[in-house]
């Protein structure tokens, strides 16, 4: 890197270079920007009038969009004088402060990385492709503007004008800069741009020359995404999303109507596509159905705020209402997640913030009460839910943070972002997970470790020669009452064989779960079960495992049939952080099935407290595995009883 005085010179004529290269690609952009605008809509009088002339007509559309009150954003920009001190977290002032040196964030689980005096905005720091596409997505600017409100210092929009101008000029959109342009990121600089418009539209540095930029990229972002529609991903809603922010907040283009009319037909019509009609977006993965519930709403806001609401129907608001139920409904007593698929649990208290504020979007009283932890609102009238097309499944004692909870897994195939892990389950109790995911540690740059990740075996679920199952889920069985919940779902994973799985939740307590293999499939079959990482005692004699946590809650999971199961250690690991991953307790139970007869396996799983409880489990009569009906007795504490499900 330069010398301190070295660096201030080098600057001094990079600045220079910028300053009368700008005033170029203006002259040149400003006559293409025009022939791009409407200018006989209201308000661009003047711009029309000096049109002849590229300075001029630059700089009365500079005046018109900082006295323009016709569109409506998020971004206030009347709030910025009394946004100073107060709008921007210390995070962002460092990220900010970073990038100003060009000291970039990509994917942020990797350190910031200087990308060149020059930017090199194809840097790759790290084998991971999710670092330098994270780039061409620029969080850091957005810390930039909110750095900028806070302190009211000009060289955080300076040194964005800078960089938005050399990154136009280096990105064209061609083959060699594909990762500047997948559509992804061009959906979220399509939406982040306008933000960053609003932050930094009244500086100094905001001249007529960089709006002709500005607005030129925000017009080949737009007519870039009007090709590209990734049906069915969530792609499709950033690509759409993109396209609609710039068209609403930049109704001057003349393409701005066609661009918005068909950002609003994708999103109406991916609303349907990607979302069950139980309420979960169909990938299966909760980061990724929090994340679609934003990309179907900011859209909808926007317009809202722009006299364009009817533009959606009132099925499009109320299917967003029932994604918003699926954290608090699906979500951890602690305001944590499930790790399914390409998910992290995150920090306790996490989904709250969002219940808080859908509860008062949509004036859902039950949002509040878990979003407070009970100080406000009603609690949920509920504590089992069936999502029995997305086939997801939640069982729980109450709703204190110490409640205890297990989410079950068995839907069709979410895509790219999950994983072969029909029947897996967690489980949570007296504030620990005492069974989580295991994750996904990587997206690329890692195959070996992603293709770990994404084994069936390492799910708490069965394998047939511990082989990678497919999704062919069906629901069967689903009932709820104050002291017994039951659960029976089936995954015809493999080409010869059927796993059915019934969980039931006993007095809010405890739970029973009976595994049966169904088919002529031959081979090793295996339940897998992983516990919390910390230390764990597993009995291969008593067919038992337990977590050994010396305070707080632990868990037993005791084998009861069959007699004759192997129990063995398996490789466990687990990831609560992208690129981190650490060990954890793994095991399996197993039995060879080497005809056409079924296998049934009878485990108990019991959160506890101080000592293990002593349950007792007898499978009654001899139902055929497979069948249409079972009835089990158990004992605890002296008492006995018989539970069971007919089909």
């Amino acid at each position: 890197m330069l010398h301190h005085l070295q660096k201030k010179c080098f600057l001094a004529v990079l600045v220079s270079i910028f300053v009368i290269g700008q005033q170029a690609i203006a002259a040149d952009g400003t006559a293409v920007l025009l022939s791009r605008l409407d200018l006989t809509k209201p308000g661009l009088e003047k711009v029309k009038a000096a049109s002849g002339n590229s300075d001029a007509a630059a700089k009365e559309l500079l005046n018109y969009y900082r006295t323009r009150t016709s569109v409506q954003h998020p971004v206030d920009r009347t709030q910025k004088k009394s946004s100073l001190g107060k709008y921007a977290r210390a995070g962002d002032i460092e990220t900010a402060n970073n990038a100003l040196k060009h000291i970039f964030v990509g994917q942020s689980a990797y350190p910031p990385h200087f990308c060149g005096e020059d930017i090199n905005w194809g840097s790759r720091p790290v084998p991971d492709n999710e670092w330098v596409w994270q780039l061409n997505r620029m969080g850091f600017w957005t810390a930039m503007s909110k750095a900028y409100w806070h302190t009211g210092d000009e060289k955080y929009a300076e040194e964005w004008v800078f960089q938005l101008t050399d990154w136009v000029k280096k990105n064209p959109r061609d083959k060699e800069h594909a990762y500047a342009w997948r559509s992804i990121e061009a959906g979220i600089r399509g939406q982040q741009w306008t933000h960053l418009f609003q932050h930094f539209l009244d500086s100094p540095a905001f001249t007529p020359e960089f709006l002709v930029v500005f607005l030129n990229s925000c017009y080949d972002h737009a007519d870039y995404l009007m090709t590209k529609y990734s049906a069915r991903s969530n792609w499709g809603l950033m690509e759409a999303e993109g396209m609609a922010f710039i068209a609403i907040v930049f109704p001057e283009f003349k393409d701005a109507e066609k661009w918005k009319a068909e950002a609003i037909v994708r999103l109406n019509k991916e609303i349907d596509n990607q979302v069950y009609s139980d309420g979960h977006q169909r990938e299966l993965t909760i980061g990724y159905h929090v994340g679609c519930i934003g990309w179907f709403s900011k859209t909808l806001d926007l317009a809202k705020m722009n006299g364009m609401e009817d533009a959606f129907p009132d099925s499009y608001r109320a299917k967003i209402e029932k994604m918003c139920e699926v954290p608090m409904k699906l979500g951890m007593p602690d305001g944590s997640n499930t790790q399914f698929g390409d998910s992290w649990k995150g920090r306790p208290g996490g989904n709250w913030g969002i219940l808080k504020l859908w509860a008062e979007r949509y004036n859902r009283p039950d949002f509040l009460y878990v979003a407070t932890e009970g100080k406000q609102g009603e609690k949920p009238k509920e504590t089992a839910f069936a999502y029995k097309e997305s086939g997801l499944y939640s069982m729980r004692s109450g709703w204190d943070k110490n409640a205890v909870c297990l989410i079950l897994k068995c839907g069709p195939d979410g895509g790219g972002h999950s994983q072969p892990d029909n029947g897996t389950f967690e489980l949570y109790a007296g504030g620990r997970h005492l069974m989580p995911d295991s994750g996904c540690y990587i997206y690329s740059g890692d195959p070996e470790n992603r293709r770990w990740f994404r084994q069936t075996k390492i799910h708490q679920t069965l394998t047939l020669d511990g082989k990678n199952t497919a999704y062919a889920p069906r629901h069967l069985y689903w009932q709820t009452d104050d002291n017994l919940d039951v659960l029976v779902v089936e995954n015809a994973g493999y080409p010869d064989l059927t796993h059915r799985r019934a969980v039931f939740f006993v007095d809010k307590k405890y739970f029973v779960i009976v595994d049966e293999a169904i088919g002529k499939g031959k081979g090793v079959a295996a339940i897998h079960f992983q516990l919390a990482p910390g230390e764990a005692v597993l009995d291969a004699d008593n067919q038992t495992a337990r977590t050994a946590f010396k305070d707080g809650w632990n868990v037993l999971v005791q084998n009861v049939m069959p007699k004759d199961a192997k129990m063995e250690e398996e490789e466990g690991q687990i990831s609560y952080v992208y690129t981190k991953k650490e060990p954890r307790p793994a095991f399996r139970f197993s039995v060879p099935k080497t005809d056409e007869t079924g296998i049934r396996y009878i485990t108990i799983v019991a959160p506890y407290t101080k000592t293990p409880p002593e349950i007792k489990v007898e499978l009654l009569g001899n139902p055929v595995i497979g069948g249409n009906k079972l009835e089990l007795k158990l004992s605890t504490d002296g008492k006995s009883r018989q539970i069971g499900y007919t089909l």
